[in-house]
Protein backbone atom coordinates (compact mmCIF):
# COMPACT_ATOMS: atom_id res chain seq x y z
CA UNK A 1 0.00 0.00 0.00
CA UNK A 2 1.42 3.55 -0.84
CA UNK A 3 -0.28 6.82 -0.02
CA UNK A 4 -0.04 9.58 -2.92
CA UNK A 5 -0.25 13.23 -1.91
CA UNK A 6 -0.96 16.32 -3.83
CA UNK A 7 0.25 19.90 -3.17
CA UNK A 8 2.48 21.37 -0.51
CA UNK A 9 3.65 17.54 1.29
CA UNK A 10 2.77 14.07 0.75
CA UNK A 11 0.61 12.98 3.38
CA UNK A 12 1.46 9.70 5.23
CA UNK A 13 -1.59 9.18 7.20
CA UNK A 14 -3.06 6.56 9.41
CA UNK A 15 -5.87 5.75 11.97
CA UNK A 16 -6.29 6.24 15.51
CA UNK A 17 -9.25 5.91 17.60
CA UNK A 18 -10.67 9.40 19.19
CA UNK A 19 -13.32 9.68 21.79
CA UNK A 20 -15.88 7.63 21.71
CA UNK A 21 -19.40 9.65 23.35
CA UNK A 22 -21.94 8.05 22.20
CA UNK A 23 -23.50 3.86 21.42
CA UNK A 24 -23.66 2.85 17.71
CA UNK A 25 -27.88 3.17 17.03
CA UNK A 26 -27.84 1.11 14.01
CA UNK A 27 -26.12 -2.36 13.32
CA UNK A 28 -25.97 -5.14 10.56
CA UNK A 29 -27.54 -3.43 7.81
CA UNK A 30 -26.47 -4.39 4.11
CA UNK A 31 -26.11 -2.04 1.73
CA UNK A 32 -28.37 -3.86 -0.85
CA UNK A 33 -31.36 -3.81 1.70
CA UNK A 34 -30.77 0.26 1.82
CA UNK A 35 -33.98 0.40 -0.31
CA UNK A 36 -35.15 2.13 -3.66
CA UNK A 37 -37.71 4.19 -4.29
CA UNK A 38 -40.76 2.33 -6.13
CA UNK A 39 -40.11 2.97 -9.72
CA UNK A 40 -38.95 6.25 -9.50
CA UNK A 41 -35.43 5.99 -9.52
CA UNK A 42 -34.69 7.42 -5.63
CA UNK A 43 -32.33 5.51 -3.73
CA UNK A 44 -31.25 5.21 -0.03
CA UNK A 45 -27.43 4.81 0.62
CA UNK A 46 -26.07 4.51 4.29
CA UNK A 47 -23.76 5.86 5.55
CA UNK A 48 -21.39 4.62 8.57
CA UNK A 49 -19.23 6.62 10.57
CA UNK A 50 -18.49 7.32 13.91
CA UNK A 51 -17.76 11.05 13.14
CA UNK A 52 -21.13 12.86 13.81
CA UNK A 53 -20.99 12.01 17.82
CA UNK A 54 -18.11 13.64 18.01
CA UNK A 55 -18.97 17.42 15.81
CA UNK A 56 -21.63 19.90 16.99
CA UNK A 57 -25.14 18.35 17.45
CA UNK A 58 -26.69 18.30 14.21
CA UNK A 59 -23.85 19.82 12.17
CA UNK A 60 -22.92 16.69 10.12
CA UNK A 61 -26.60 16.54 9.40
CA UNK A 62 -27.04 19.83 8.02
CA UNK A 63 -24.33 19.06 5.87
CA UNK A 64 -26.24 15.66 4.80
CA UNK A 65 -29.30 18.16 4.06
CA UNK A 66 -27.00 19.81 1.58
CA UNK A 67 -26.01 17.61 -0.15
CA UNK A 68 -29.69 16.00 -0.91
CA UNK A 69 -31.14 18.92 -1.57
CA UNK A 70 -28.39 19.24 -4.15
CA UNK A 71 -29.14 15.89 -5.33
CA UNK A 72 -33.08 14.85 -5.44
CA UNK A 73 -33.59 11.54 -5.11
CA UNK A 74 -30.58 10.41 -2.88
CA UNK A 75 -31.33 10.17 0.65
CA UNK A 76 -28.74 9.34 2.99
CA UNK A 77 -29.12 7.02 5.95
CA UNK A 78 -26.46 8.08 8.42
CA UNK A 79 -25.27 5.34 10.44
CA UNK A 80 -23.60 7.00 13.36
CA UNK A 81 -22.10 5.78 16.58
CA UNK A 82 -18.73 5.37 18.58
CA UNK A 83 -14.73 4.57 16.78
CA UNK A 84 -15.18 0.84 18.05
CA UNK A 85 -18.62 -0.02 17.39
CA UNK A 86 -18.19 1.36 13.81
CA UNK A 87 -14.89 -0.50 13.42
CA UNK A 88 -16.84 -3.54 14.86
CA UNK A 89 -20.24 -2.90 12.62
CA UNK A 90 -17.52 -2.85 9.65
CA UNK A 91 -15.64 -5.71 10.24
CA UNK A 92 -18.66 -7.73 10.87
CA UNK A 93 -20.33 -6.37 7.34
CA UNK A 94 -17.01 -7.27 5.53
CA UNK A 95 -17.32 -10.98 6.62
CA UNK A 96 -21.03 -11.27 6.12
CA UNK A 97 -20.69 -8.53 2.67
CA UNK A 98 -23.51 -6.43 4.29
CA UNK A 99 -21.39 -3.20 4.50
CA UNK A 100 -23.12 0.02 3.98
CA UNK A 101 -22.81 1.92 1.08
CA UNK A 102 -20.57 4.79 2.03
CA UNK A 103 -17.64 3.93 5.38
CA UNK A 104 -15.67 5.85 7.24
CA UNK A 105 -12.40 4.42 7.41
CA UNK A 106 -9.43 4.08 9.32
CA UNK A 107 -6.54 3.70 7.03
CA UNK A 108 -4.94 0.93 9.26
CA UNK A 109 -8.14 -1.11 8.49
CA UNK A 110 -7.39 -0.26 4.32
CA UNK A 111 -4.98 -3.61 3.56
CA UNK A 112 -7.47 -5.67 5.12
CA UNK A 113 -10.53 -4.33 3.04
CA UNK A 114 -8.67 -3.73 -0.05
CA UNK A 115 -7.02 -7.08 0.12
CA UNK A 116 -10.72 -9.18 0.98
CA UNK A 117 -12.37 -7.08 -1.85
CA UNK A 118 -15.12 -5.81 0.58
CA UNK A 119 -14.25 -1.55 -0.56
CA UNK A 120 -14.68 -0.47 -4.09
CA UNK A 121 -11.93 0.82 -6.13
CA UNK A 122 -12.30 4.29 -5.75
CA UNK A 123 -9.53 5.03 -9.14
CA UNK A 124 -12.25 2.92 -11.21
CA UNK A 125 -15.35 5.10 -9.82
CA UNK A 126 -13.59 8.74 -10.22
CA UNK A 127 -12.55 7.49 -14.25
CA UNK A 128 -16.35 6.14 -14.49
CA UNK A 129 -17.44 9.37 -13.15
CA UNK A 130 -15.04 12.44 -14.88
CA UNK A 131 -14.08 13.11 -11.86
CA UNK A 132 -11.05 15.58 -11.37
CA UNK A 133 -8.61 14.59 -8.32
CA UNK A 134 -6.77 17.42 -8.44
CA UNK A 135 -7.85 18.53 -5.41
CA UNK A 136 -7.59 15.88 -3.01
CA UNK A 137 -4.53 16.30 -0.81
CA UNK A 138 -3.94 12.30 -0.39
CA UNK A 139 -5.31 9.08 -1.39
CA UNK A 140 -4.76 5.80 0.31
CA UNK A 141 -3.58 3.07 -2.57
CA UNK A 142 -3.19 -0.81 -2.77
CA UNK A 143 -1.72 -1.93 -6.12
CA UNK A 144 -1.76 1.46 -7.50
CA UNK A 145 -5.76 1.95 -6.82
CA UNK A 146 -7.44 4.08 -4.50
CA UNK A 147 -9.24 2.67 -1.50
CA UNK A 148 -9.72 5.55 0.63
CA UNK A 149 -9.68 9.25 0.42
CA UNK A 150 -8.55 11.12 3.70
CA UNK A 151 -11.57 13.13 4.71
CA UNK A 152 -10.35 15.21 7.34
CA UNK A 153 -7.13 14.90 9.18
CA UNK A 154 -5.44 15.58 12.61
CA UNK A 155 -2.68 15.87 14.12
CA UNK A 156 -1.11 14.70 17.36
CA UNK A 157 0.63 16.99 19.87
CA UNK A 158 1.92 17.22 23.08
CA UNK A 159 -0.57 18.95 25.54
CA UNK A 160 0.87 20.17 28.99
CA UNK A 161 -1.64 20.88 31.99
CA UNK A 162 -0.03 24.21 32.53
CA UNK A 163 -0.96 25.15 36.25
CA UNK A 164 0.40 21.74 37.05
CA UNK A 165 3.77 22.49 35.53
CA UNK A 166 4.14 25.84 36.97
CA UNK A 167 3.35 24.43 40.19
CA UNK A 168 5.97 21.45 39.69
CA UNK A 169 8.60 24.59 38.88
CA UNK A 170 8.18 24.53 35.08
CA UNK A 171 7.98 27.51 33.63
CA UNK A 172 7.74 25.97 29.98
CA UNK A 173 6.53 23.26 27.93
CA UNK A 174 9.82 20.87 27.33
CA UNK A 175 11.01 20.70 23.69
CA UNK A 176 13.75 17.95 24.45
CA UNK A 177 13.68 14.55 26.06
CA UNK A 178 15.79 15.19 28.77
CA UNK A 179 13.28 18.49 29.21
CA UNK A 180 9.99 15.92 29.42
CA UNK A 181 11.90 13.68 31.70
CA UNK A 182 12.87 16.41 33.97
CA UNK A 183 9.30 18.03 33.98
CA UNK A 184 7.46 14.78 34.52
CA UNK A 185 9.24 14.03 37.33
CA UNK A 186 8.85 16.77 38.96
CA UNK A 187 4.64 16.91 38.60
CA UNK A 188 5.51 13.54 39.81
CA UNK A 189 6.85 14.54 42.95
CA UNK A 190 3.94 17.10 43.68
CA UNK A 191 1.85 13.85 44.85
CA UNK A 192 -1.84 13.80 45.23
CA UNK A 193 -2.14 11.66 42.64
CA UNK A 194 -0.68 13.68 40.07
CA UNK A 195 1.65 11.98 37.25
CA UNK A 196 3.75 13.59 34.98
CA UNK A 197 2.83 11.80 31.22
CA UNK A 198 -0.03 9.57 30.68
CA UNK A 199 0.70 6.31 28.14
CA UNK A 200 -1.63 4.33 27.70
CA UNK A 201 -0.89 0.71 26.28
CA UNK A 202 -4.19 -1.56 26.30
CA UNK A 203 -3.86 -4.27 24.23
CA UNK A 204 -7.47 -4.39 23.49
CA UNK A 205 -6.97 -0.83 21.34
CA UNK A 206 -3.40 -0.77 20.64
CA UNK A 207 -3.24 2.43 19.04
CA UNK A 208 -1.00 4.02 22.10
CA UNK A 209 2.24 1.66 19.99
CA UNK A 210 1.41 4.45 17.67
CA UNK A 211 0.45 7.36 19.04
CA UNK A 212 2.17 7.39 22.33
CA UNK A 213 5.38 4.86 21.81
CA UNK A 214 6.40 5.72 18.07
CA UNK A 215 5.54 9.27 17.83
CA UNK A 216 9.24 9.57 19.89
CA UNK A 217 10.92 7.56 17.01
CA UNK A 218 9.13 10.20 14.27
CA UNK A 219 9.62 13.34 16.38
CA UNK A 220 13.09 12.92 16.38
CA UNK A 221 13.45 12.05 12.50
CA UNK A 222 13.71 8.36 12.97
CA UNK A 223 12.07 5.05 11.21
CA UNK A 224 10.96 2.01 12.55
CA UNK A 225 11.10 0.56 8.29
CA UNK A 226 13.76 -0.08 6.15
CA UNK A 227 12.96 -0.52 2.95
CA UNK A 228 9.61 -1.51 3.49
CA UNK A 229 10.58 -4.11 5.97
CA UNK A 230 10.18 -3.94 10.39
CA UNK A 231 13.22 -2.85 11.40
CA UNK A 232 12.64 -2.46 15.28
CA UNK A 233 16.05 -2.80 17.08
CA UNK A 234 17.38 0.27 15.08
CA UNK A 235 19.32 3.08 17.06
CA UNK A 236 16.51 5.75 16.97
CA UNK A 237 13.79 2.82 17.72
CA UNK A 238 15.81 1.43 20.82
CA UNK A 239 17.01 5.19 22.10
CA UNK A 240 12.82 6.53 22.03
CA UNK A 241 11.90 3.12 23.66
CA UNK A 242 15.10 3.10 26.08
CA UNK A 243 13.77 7.08 27.18
CA UNK A 244 10.18 5.85 27.68
CA UNK A 245 11.79 2.57 29.54
CA UNK A 246 13.95 5.34 31.99
CA UNK A 247 10.62 7.59 32.60
CA UNK A 248 8.90 4.48 33.56
CA UNK A 249 11.29 3.05 35.98
CA UNK A 250 11.59 6.64 37.32
CA UNK A 251 7.50 6.62 38.19
CA UNK A 252 7.00 9.28 36.32
CA UNK A 253 4.22 7.44 34.43
CA UNK A 254 0.69 7.61 35.32
CA UNK A 255 -0.28 3.96 37.09
CA UNK A 256 -2.59 2.06 35.09
CA UNK A 257 -1.19 1.73 31.79
CA UNK A 258 -1.49 -1.37 30.79
CA UNK A 259 -5.09 -1.41 30.43
CA UNK A 260 -5.59 2.28 29.74
CA UNK A 261 -7.10 3.04 26.14
CA UNK A 262 -7.16 6.80 24.61
CA UNK A 263 -9.94 7.70 26.08
CA UNK A 264 -8.96 6.74 29.58
CA UNK A 265 -5.81 8.81 28.69
CA UNK A 266 -8.30 12.30 27.54
CA UNK A 267 -9.64 12.28 30.68
CA UNK A 268 -6.94 11.76 32.95
CA UNK A 269 -5.39 15.02 31.71
CA UNK A 270 -8.92 16.48 31.45
CA UNK A 271 -9.45 15.30 35.00
CA UNK A 272 -6.17 17.57 35.65
CA UNK A 273 -4.40 14.52 37.00
CA UNK A 274 -1.52 14.41 34.87
CA UNK A 275 1.19 17.27 33.28
CA UNK A 276 1.68 15.90 29.97
CA UNK A 277 -0.22 13.43 27.24
CA UNK A 278 0.16 13.04 23.43
CA UNK A 279 -3.36 13.89 21.49
CA UNK A 280 -5.72 14.52 18.50
CA UNK A 281 -6.91 17.99 18.03
CA UNK A 282 -10.00 16.47 17.80
CA UNK A 283 -10.13 16.19 22.27
CA UNK A 284 -9.44 20.29 22.27
CA UNK A 285 -13.52 21.40 22.70
CA UNK A 286 -14.04 18.02 24.52
CA UNK A 287 -11.36 18.63 26.73
CA UNK A 288 -12.49 22.38 27.57
CA UNK A 289 -16.43 21.15 28.14
CA UNK A 290 -16.00 18.83 30.54
CA UNK A 291 -12.85 21.04 32.42
CA UNK A 292 -13.47 24.83 31.34
CA UNK A 293 -10.93 26.02 34.41
CA UNK A 294 -8.39 23.41 32.96
CA UNK A 295 -5.30 25.53 31.73
CA UNK A 296 -3.43 23.87 28.60
CA UNK A 297 -1.40 24.53 26.25
CA UNK A 298 -0.10 22.52 22.97
CA UNK A 299 3.34 22.10 21.49
CA UNK A 300 5.35 20.22 19.57
CA UNK A 301 6.49 16.69 20.70
CA UNK A 302 10.28 16.98 22.22
CA UNK A 303 12.87 15.76 20.46
CA UNK A 304 15.88 13.52 21.20
CA UNK A 305 18.25 16.08 22.55
CA UNK A 306 20.80 17.71 19.95
CA UNK A 307 18.09 16.84 17.04
CA UNK A 308 17.34 20.03 15.01
CA UNK A 309 15.65 18.45 11.80
CA UNK A 310 12.01 18.56 10.93
CA UNK A 311 9.66 16.41 13.15
CA UNK A 312 7.45 14.02 12.14
CA UNK A 313 4.14 14.65 13.96
CA UNK A 314 1.99 11.91 14.38
CA UNK A 315 -1.17 11.95 12.15
CA UNK A 316 -4.64 10.38 11.56
CA UNK A 317 -7.74 10.23 9.63
CA UNK A 318 -11.48 10.28 8.69
CA UNK A 319 -11.32 8.39 5.87
CA UNK A 320 -13.94 7.87 3.16
CA UNK A 321 -14.79 4.27 0.90
CA UNK A 322 -17.50 3.08 -0.88
CA UNK A 323 -18.30 -0.84 -0.54
CA UNK A 324 -17.95 -2.92 -2.92
CA UNK A 325 -21.52 -4.52 -2.37
CA UNK A 326 -23.28 -1.23 -2.95
CA UNK A 327 -25.86 -1.41 -5.08
CA UNK A 328 -25.71 2.87 -5.24
CA UNK A 329 -22.42 3.28 -6.27
CA UNK A 330 -22.63 6.23 -8.44
CA UNK A 331 -24.71 7.85 -5.72
CA UNK A 332 -22.35 7.06 -3.14
CA UNK A 333 -19.57 8.39 -5.04
CA UNK A 334 -21.48 11.80 -5.59
CA UNK A 335 -21.49 11.93 -2.06
CA UNK A 336 -17.99 11.10 -1.45
CA UNK A 337 -17.22 13.77 -4.29
CA UNK A 338 -19.72 16.43 -2.27
CA UNK A 339 -17.94 15.73 1.13
CA UNK A 340 -14.32 16.69 -0.62
CA UNK A 341 -15.24 19.71 -2.43
CA UNK A 342 -13.67 22.85 -1.48
CA UNK A 343 -16.58 24.34 0.33
CA UNK A 344 -17.92 21.25 2.08
CA UNK A 345 -14.52 20.10 3.19
CA UNK A 346 -13.98 23.55 4.68
CA UNK A 347 -16.75 23.48 6.45
CA UNK A 348 -16.17 19.91 7.54
CA UNK A 349 -12.91 20.12 8.92
CA UNK A 350 -14.04 23.86 10.97
CA UNK A 351 -16.54 21.60 12.36
CA UNK A 352 -13.61 18.91 12.86
CA UNK A 353 -11.27 20.74 14.27
CA UNK A 354 -9.10 19.34 11.47
CA UNK A 355 -6.87 19.99 8.41
CA UNK A 356 -8.26 19.45 5.38
CA UNK A 357 -8.54 16.90 3.06
CA UNK A 358 -9.24 19.23 -0.03
CA UNK A 359 -6.04 21.05 -0.35
CA UNK A 360 -7.69 23.94 -1.47
CA UNK A 361 -10.22 24.04 1.74
CA UNK A 362 -9.49 26.46 4.27
CA UNK A 363 -10.35 26.22 8.10
CA UNK A 364 -12.13 28.93 9.58
CA UNK A 365 -10.57 28.38 12.88
CA UNK A 366 -6.82 28.38 11.54
CA UNK A 367 -7.20 32.14 12.53
CA UNK A 368 -9.87 32.20 15.11
CA UNK A 369 -8.20 30.16 18.09
CA UNK A 370 -4.86 30.31 19.55
CA UNK A 371 -4.44 26.61 20.30
CA UNK A 372 -5.45 25.23 16.38
CA UNK A 373 -3.32 27.75 15.20
CA UNK A 374 -0.23 26.71 17.36
CA UNK A 375 -1.05 23.25 15.97
CA UNK A 376 -1.05 24.42 12.74
CA UNK A 377 1.97 26.18 12.60
CA UNK A 378 3.45 22.50 14.40
CA UNK A 379 1.82 20.73 10.91
CA UNK A 380 3.02 23.15 9.09
CA UNK A 381 6.87 23.22 10.93
CA UNK A 382 7.31 19.36 10.37
CA UNK A 383 5.76 16.42 8.61
CA UNK A 384 3.05 14.13 9.38
CA UNK A 385 4.52 10.48 10.23
CA UNK A 386 2.87 7.75 10.49
CA UNK A 387 4.07 4.68 9.64
CA UNK A 388 1.52 1.77 10.42
CA UNK A 389 -0.77 3.22 7.75
CA UNK A 390 -0.51 0.76 4.68
CA UNK A 391 1.10 -2.02 6.85
CA UNK A 392 -0.99 -5.54 6.72
CA UNK A 393 -2.84 -6.09 9.88
CA UNK A 394 -1.41 -2.70 11.00
CA UNK A 395 -3.11 -3.21 14.28
CA UNK A 396 -1.75 -6.34 15.45
CA UNK A 397 1.29 -4.93 14.54
CA UNK A 398 0.70 -2.71 17.42
CA UNK A 399 -0.52 -5.05 19.51
CA UNK A 400 2.70 -7.36 19.47
CA UNK A 401 5.04 -4.45 20.00
CA UNK A 402 2.59 -3.86 23.14
CA UNK A 403 3.27 -7.18 24.43
CA UNK A 404 6.49 -6.73 24.57
CA UNK A 405 7.18 -3.34 25.96
CA UNK A 406 4.29 -4.60 28.78
CA UNK A 407 6.35 -7.19 29.64
CA UNK A 408 9.88 -5.47 29.27
CA UNK A 409 8.19 -2.03 31.56
CA UNK A 410 7.04 -4.94 34.03
CA UNK A 411 10.49 -6.04 34.65
CA UNK A 412 10.27 -9.49 32.97
CA UNK A 413 12.58 -9.06 29.82
CA UNK A 414 15.49 -6.69 28.84
CA UNK A 415 14.12 -3.86 26.09
CA UNK A 416 16.69 -5.25 23.83
CA UNK A 417 15.34 -8.43 24.13
CA UNK A 418 11.24 -7.16 23.73
CA UNK A 419 12.05 -5.59 20.76
CA UNK A 420 14.15 -8.23 18.93
CA UNK A 421 11.37 -10.45 19.84
CA UNK A 422 8.67 -7.81 18.52
CA UNK A 423 10.77 -7.35 15.32
CA UNK A 424 10.64 -11.04 14.65
CA UNK A 425 6.71 -11.27 15.04
CA UNK A 426 6.48 -8.60 12.75
CA UNK A 427 8.78 -10.42 9.82
CA UNK A 428 6.66 -12.99 9.59
CA UNK A 429 3.71 -10.50 8.90
CA UNK A 430 5.61 -9.17 5.71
Amino acid sequence: MITVGRGRRILKLAGAATAAVTVLAVAGCAAGDSGTGAGDGDVTIEFAQWWEPELPDGEFQGLIDEFEEANPGITVKLVSGPYASTKEQLFAGAASGTMPDVVGLDGAWVNDFASQGVIADLSALMKENDYDDSELASQIQVDGSTYMIPVVNFVYPMFTNDTLLAEAGVTAPPTTRTEFADAAAKVSALGDDASGWVLPLSLEAPNGVQNDVMSWVWASGGSMLKDGQPDLTNADVTSAVDFIGDMWDAGSIASGSFTMKEQDKVEEFTNGRVGMMIDSLAHINLIRETNPDLKFSISALPAEDGYDGERGIPYASWGIGVAENSEHKDAAFKLVSFLMSEKTNSELSTMAKAFPGNSKSVPDFVNDDELFKTAFDIYQAGYPANEFTGLPVAEDLMRQLGEQLQSAFDGQQSIDDALDKAQESWKAEF
